[in-house]
């Protein structure tokens, strides 16, 4: 689990289409093999690492959801390490677990595959590359994130342009919400709505 409160920006320093290499310095205090660093908001394993790096074997799925196969040396990727229990909570519930990837049409603004579209709300919580935002208006698959100068500076979403993919985790809740409610025994019908009183 994450915050998406990016610690550090890490530099791509090989990837082949399975091991991804990554530089890095802060991120790497107190991490040991098998512990989960978020690379742009993508939950991976360390399986080695050295003083300045650290590298992860990517999954099939994972190349077929996120960005990562447009990955080369050179590219700036945002990196959290874990959430640990004594962790300050600073962003929100960050799975790390990408859900599909958003077209970037400037200005903040994102343009999300329909399928997700029902997921993202006004005032909401979404994660871009890794970083906890705030939905600041939403319409017609599209969405627009609030985001102050200091995360800015602090996160590769200031490389971004027109035209680029990001990667996509919406609010983990929206989902279990609507698990329980489409259920037989918890769906809203037009009887369910009478019942209370909304018809």
């Amino acid at each position: 689990m994450f915050t998406g409160i990016v610690e550090e920006i890490g530099k791509i320093k090989s990837f082949d289409g399975r091991k991804l290499v990554v530089e890095c310095k802060k991120v790497l205090e107190n991490t040991q093999l098998g512990d989960s660093i978020a690379i742009d908001g993508c939950c991976q394993t360390v399986v080695s690492m050295t003083s300045d790096s650290f590298t992860a074997d990517v999954s099939s799925e994972t190349l077929s959801i996120t960005t990562f196969k447009s990955f080369k040396a050179g590219k700036n990727v945002n990196l959290e390490r874990a959430l640990t229990p004594t962790s300050r909570m600073g962003g929100h519930i960050v799975q790390g677990h990408v859900d599909g990837k958003a077209k970037y049409l400037g200005d903040m603004t994102f343009e999300i595959p329909k399928e997700l579209d029902k997921y993202v709300v006004y005032k909401g919580s979404i994660t871009i590359n890794g970083v906890s935002l705030t939905v600041a208006k939403c319409q017609n698959n599209t969405f627009n994130v609030a985001i102050i100068p200091h995360t800015l500076e602090n996160t590769n979403l200031k490389d971004l342009k027109v035209g680029e993919f990001v990667n996509i985790e919406t609010d983990i809740l929206g989902r279990y919400v609507e698990k329980c409610l489409s259920t037989k025994d918890n769906a809203i019908t037009e009887d369910f709505l009478k019942e209370n009183g909304f018809m």
